[in-house]
């Protein structure tokens, strides 16, 4: 008998994967996890049933969170992660030859836990000596902080139940306030197709907040629709106009698909009007 896994992305589509064997199965204080070993995506973490990443795939979305912005501040040396358990966004961060200190806050320790039990590739940031793992709850943590970061990316799930606070202008200006004067942020703003409320949500939060309020696009094939949003709020810089073309090791990040990432289809510049 076939064993497939599926994530409903709408009430009336589902994306659905062979699976060989479920690996690792769980309630967490803060959600359902789950870790299957797929036949088209290697192994694949879901959370509350929804993919968050997968060992084909993953490179895409971890090095397009981080190296947009990271390569636009003149000197991303202090960076905060809010959400990203699985390692992922942190690898790319701590790689980075600006970066001398990344701070990974994450709510659910059992997230961090599978990625180290299933996805080394991801894991291997969390012990660099770069590197500094805190859990905690980030909204609170981003509460304490005062002009202490020059980038922030928020790597979170879907804003539903607690992660719905990760997307309110209250949340963006704690994350303002926690920025250095010349500070970045990024957020995940999910589908164009799929998600416009939710891109509509973030990028309009932002712009409240921040001076400079971008929008870029990549390509996740895993992730709803297949295409993917981000949205860069901006204290001083300008996303669309990177000072470093540092890409070394990338697998789908390029100084020109940086510049081709703002390039807005008609239908997603609608969005954001």
């Amino acid at each position: 008998m076939d064993l497939w896994v599926t994530e409903y992305q709408t009430p009336s589509l589902g994306f659905s994967c062979k699976v060989r064997e479920t690996l690792r199965y769980e309630k967490t204080e803060f959600q359902e996890l789950s870790v299957v070993e797929t036949e088209q995506f290697g192994k694949m973490l879901l959370l509350d049933g929804m993919v968050q990443t997968t060992e084909q795939d993953e490179f895409v979305y971890h090095e397009m969170i981080t190296l947009v912005a990271l390569n636009s501040h003149r000197n991303p040396e202090k960076v905060l992660i809010i959400g990203g358990g699985d390692g992922g966004t942190l690898r790319e961060v701590v790689k980075h030859p600006a970066v001398s200190q990344a701070t990974l806050v994450e709510i659910d320790e059992r997230v961090v836990i599978a990625s180290k039990d299933f996805f080394p590739d991801l894991a291997c940031a969390f012990s660099k000596p770069k590197a500094e793992v805190l859990i905690a709850d980030g909204i609170d943590y981003v509460k304490q902080q005062h002009q202490s970061f020059d980038l922030i990316i928020v790597d979170s799930t879907e804003p539903v139940g607690p992660a719905i606070q990760l997307f309110s202008r209250e949340f963006y200006q704690s994350v303002y306030d926690a920025l250095k004067d010349d500070g970045m942020l990024v957020v995940q703003s999910e589908s164009p197709f799929y998600n416009q409320n939710v891109i509509k949500m973030a990028f309009g939060g932002i712009n409240q907040v921040f001076p400079l309020t971008r929008l870029y696009l990549a390509n996740i094939p895993t992730y709803p629709s297949g295409l993917w949003s981000f949205t860069v709020g901006s204290k001083l810089y300008d996303p669309q106009l990177p000072s470093c073309s540092y890409s070394q090791g990338c697998k789908y990040y390029t100084p020109e698909i940086h510049q081709a990432a703002f390039q807005l289809p008609a239908f997603v510049s609608r969005i954001i009007e």
